[in-house]
């Protein structure tokens, strides 16, 4: 045929006009849109390539994150396309960065299957990430609302019911990592969780790249683990444990190990976050039906959530590691050798254990949430910390957090109970000062010294690491500025 598109084609209205027209001329972009309590909500900063309009990228990122394509489809007329297209509502200028943009976007709630992380994932960061018009793009936020939470299960133990069944209140659970992490004999395994836990630590730990090698398969791990734990809890008379990692190639596998974990009596199992999020809700579904507590370590996470510009922000895995039910995370430090400013980690706490969500900027909480009565989910504290900086941890961190000391710990020069040890006191001592009504941030040094010269252990730990810090700029620093507040 000679016709032109334009001759053989029906009439359209402009928004159907067959070829390639700007995202926002297609309906990604509603200044005047009122959101839903049934949106899900996401905040990308976005840094635009040079001569991209922000209000045209961020609707590139709403409409490639859900119906769009890069070409007007007749199609389109076949769904309830103004229902199911994502829009774009509010750019604002990042502060102090004037070649980024925070795009607020609204999605229908119906666009996502109930209870899939996997699928709500898959439209959220699925595509836009490499959309050639930005230069840059980063996850910071999402509010999820309240009736798309409740078809998730949430952490399978909670924070409530994990102090419960440990029968310890009132102060920051205690745990270290076995170190080496790689190399030891399932005996000697044992016996790093036996002298850890007896020296006055709740948890050992593996860690995230422990699994089943040649030099140690993971039932001997497993076996000598909860020979320790046992020995321990009857030598202490408390309640005690080891994160027995389960991670493995495959579900059944894992599968496996966790039922050999719950055979012999462990109370936790843990997995990586590398296993995906299929498989880490498959997990969460499975420990809440054993009565298992759930660690998660985050391995991995920094490849995504470091910089600044690009990636997701570790809020955002908060929430969806909440979401999928396990039961800790690490979470950061402040202190330590781990990346952590101070008021991004607190929002990051805050994202784990409150039940509602305000909008606090200078913690990058972007959105008031409602977390639908789940459970929440126990921060771990680890990297580079040693009691020397109890105070610190204390005041930065609170009361629900697990402390790692693993170097801090096994480093002891008098030994492993020995560092379980001091590590226990200086955190009794400093509860107690807190307690007591004492300014103990800023006598936490003296404190500290003072206990020491009842316990021996402890004075060894402050002599040998208290000149050892981390003293190096966060990559991820708060965009909105504040003095960090004394408590999560």
């Amino acid at each position: 045929m000679s016709q032109s598109v334009s001759e053989r084609t029906r009439i359209k209205s402009e928004r159907y006009e067959s070829g390639v027209i700007p995202y926002a001329k297609m309906g990604y972009w509603d200044a005047s849109y009122a959101v839903k309590a049934t949106d899900v909500l996401a905040l990308f900063r976005i840094t635009p390539q040079p001569g991209v309009d922000p209000v045209e990228a961020a609707a590139a990122v709403a409409g490639e994150s859900s119906t769009a394509t890069w070409t007007v489809v007749w199609t389109d007329l076949l769904t309830a396309c103004d229902v199911y297209r994502a829009k774009a509502y509010r750019v604002d200028p990042v502060p102090n960065a004037s070649d980024q943009f925070f795009a607020y976007i609204a999605y229908e709630g119906d666009l996502f299957e109930e209870g899939s992380l996997a699928n709500m994932t898959a439209s959220i960061i699925g595509n836009v990430f490499g959309f050639k018009a930005v230069k840059a793009l980063r996850l910071e936020d999402m509010r999820i609302p309240h009736s798309y939470l409740k078809t998730f299960q949430g952490p399978a133990t909670g924070v409530i019911v994990e102090r419960e069944r440990l029968d310890k209140f009132g102060r920051p659970l205690l745990g270290a990592t076995v170190k080496p992490k790689l190399g030891l004999s399932g005996k000697n395994y044992g016996r790093v969780v036996f002298e850890g836990l007896k020296g006055g630590l709740d948890f050992l730990k593996d860690d995230e790249n422990i699994n089943s090698q040649p030099f140690m398969r993971w039932r001997e791990r497993f076996i000598y683990c909860v020979e320790g734990i046992n020995r321990a809890a009857a030598a202490t008379g408390e309640v005690k444990g080891s994160y027995l990692n389960v991670t493995a190639a495959t579900m059944e596998e894992m599968y496996a190990r966790s039922e050999y974990a719950k055979q012999l009596g462990s109370v936790i199992i843990m997995i990586d976050l590398v296993i995906g999020y299929t498989a880490i809700q498959s997990m969460a579904i499975w420990s809440r039906a054993n009565d298992m507590i759930l660690h998660l370590h985050r391995a991995g996470n920094s490849t995504y959530a470091r910089q600044k510009t690009h990636g997701i922000n570790f809020r955002v895995i908060c929430k969806w590691m909440r979401m999928s039910g396990v039961d800790h995370i690490h979470a950061g430090t402040v202190v330590g050798k781990l990346e952590g400013d101070p008021l991004m980690v607190q929002g990051f706490y805050d994202t784990l254990l409150l039940t509602k969500l305000s909008i606090d900027l200078p913690k990058g909480i972007f959105f008031d949430m409602d977390w639908a009565a789940l459970r929440k989910c126990m921060p771990v504290a680890s990297g580079g910390i040693h009691c020397g900086q109890m105070h610190q941890l204390v005041n930065y961190l609170g009361d629900d957090v697990v402390l790692q000391f693993g170097g801090g710990t096994i480093g002891h020069p008098d030994g492993i109970q020995a560092g379980a040890t001091a590590n226990r006191v200086a955190l009794e001592a400093m509860i107690l000062a807190r307690n007591e009504g004492r300014n103990y941030v800023e006598e936490g040094p003296q404190i500290l010294r003072d206990t020491a010269k009842m316990c021996g252990p402890l004075q060894t730990a402050l002599d040998l690491w208290k000149d050892i810090s981390f003293n190096y700029a966060s990559t991820d620093t708060a965009d909105f500025a504040e003095t960090a507040t004394a408590n999560v």
